[in-house]
C-alpha cells in the first residue's frame, strides 16, 4: 500500500475494527482490570490499525488481537508499578454486562471479581496465556504466536496458571446463591444486624474497600466474620442514612449501587462459596464507577 490511504479503504478499515472491537476490548479489559485503561488502549490498537499497511495483513483478527494482547502486556507491568504506590487496596473495576454477560468472549471465564483479583497474582505472560486460552479459546498454537514463544511454553502457562486459581480459589455458588446473599447481607449491613452478617460470612472473610485515596474509605483490608461483622455495623446508621439501593450486573454477578442524592457512590459486591461470603467488595473509588452505570 502507498501514498495515502482511501475514503473507501479507511472506511473498510473502520468496519473490520468495529466487528472485532468488543473481543479485543474483553481481552484488555481481563488482561487490565480497568474497563478505562482497557477503552484507552483499544484506542491505540485502532490508532495504529489506521496507521498500518493494512495491505500486509492476511488476517486482521489475527493482527488486531496480536496488537491487543502485546500492548496489554506491557501496560500490565506499567500498572503494577502504578498500584505499588495505589492507597489502600485495588480492586478491579466492575463493569455492566447485562447487555454482554460475557464481555466479549465466547464465555464469561476471567471476568468475575474473584478471577480478576486472583489474575493479578500472575506474570502478564501467563496472565495472557490464560485469558486468550480460557476467555476466548485461542488455540495454543496461536497463542504461542501472539506471546512469541514456542507452544509447550505456552501449555505450561496456561496449566500454572490454573493451578493457581484452583488452588487459590473455592468453588464459588451459583449465581441465585450469590444474589441472596448479596441481598441479605446488604439488609443486615443496612440494619447493623450482627447476628445476621456474621451467619452469611465465611470464618475467613475479607472485606475490601476501594477508594482510591479518593473518597474516605478504609485503607487495609478486614478480616475475619467477627471483625467484618463488628465493622459493617459500626458505621450503619451513619452511612446507610438516605441511601437509595438498586441492583445491577456487573461482571457476570449481582452488584448493589448505592446512590446518594441521585447519584452512585459505590457499587457493592460479594464473592461467596459454600462456607458463606468469602469477599466484599466495595468500590467507592468515583473514577472506578462509571462503568458499572453503563456509563463509560
Amino acid at each position: 500500500m502507498t501514498g495515502k490511504p482511501g475514503l473507501d479503504d479507511l472506511e473498510q478499515a473502520s468496519a473490520v475494527f468495529a466487528d472485532l472491537r468488543p473481543r479485543l476490548f474483553g481481552i484488555a479489559y481481563r488482561m487490565l482490570g480497568s474497563a478505562t485503561d482497557a477503552e484507552d488502549l483499544v484506542q491505540e490498537v485502532w490508532l495504529r490499525w489506521q496507521a498500518y499497511d493494512r495491505a500486509t495483513v492476511v488476517d486482521p483478527a489475527a493482527f488486531l488481537a496480536t496488537a491487543t494482547t502485546r500492548l496489554a502486556i506491557n501496560a500490565t507491568r506499567t500498572a503494577r508499578v502504578r498500584r505499588e504506590t495505589y492507597i489502600g487496596p485495588w480492586l478491579p473495576e466492575p463493569v455492566d454486562t447485562s447487555a454482554d454477560p460475557h464481555l466479549g468472549a465466547e464465555r464469561g471465564e476471567a471476568l468475575g471479581f474473584a478471577v480478576l483479583i486472583l489474575l493479578e497474582r500472575l506474570t502478564p505472560n501467563e496472565r495472557a496465556a490464560y485469558v486468550l486460552r480460557e476467555a476466548f479459546d485461542y488455540p495454543y498454537r496461536q497463542i504461542a504466536d501472539i506471546l512469541q514463544i514456542n507452544e509447550p511454553a505456552v501449555r505450561q502457562l496456561v496449566s500454572r496458571a490454573r493451578k493457581h486459581l484452583t488452588t487459590a480459589r473455592r468453588a464459588p455458588v451459583t449465581d441465585a446463591e450469590q444474589r441472596k446473599l448479596l441481598t441479605t447481607f446488604v439488609s443486615a449491613a443496612h440494619t447493623g444486624d450482627l447476628a445476621a452478617l456474621e451467619a452469611i460470612l465465611a470464618a475467613d472473610v475479607v472485606s475490601y474497600s476501594d477508594g482510591g485515596g479518593a473518597v474516605r474509605a478504609s485503607r487495609i483490608p478486614v478480616v475475619g466474620s467477627l471483625r467484618v461483622a463488628k465493622y459493617h455495623r459500626a458505621f450503619a446508621s451513619r452511612f446507610w442514612a438516605g441511601v437509595d439501593v438498586s441492583w445491577a450486573t456487573t461482571n457476570g454477578q449481582a452488584a448493589a449501587l448505592l446512590r446518594s442524592g441521585g447519584d452512585v457512590f459505590a457499587v457493592l459486591s460479594v464473592n461467596a462459596s459454600a462456607e458463606g461470603i468469602d469477599q466484599v467488595l466495595w468500590m467507592m473509588n468515583p473514577a472506578k464507577i462509571m462503568a458499572a452505570t453503563g456509563r463509560v
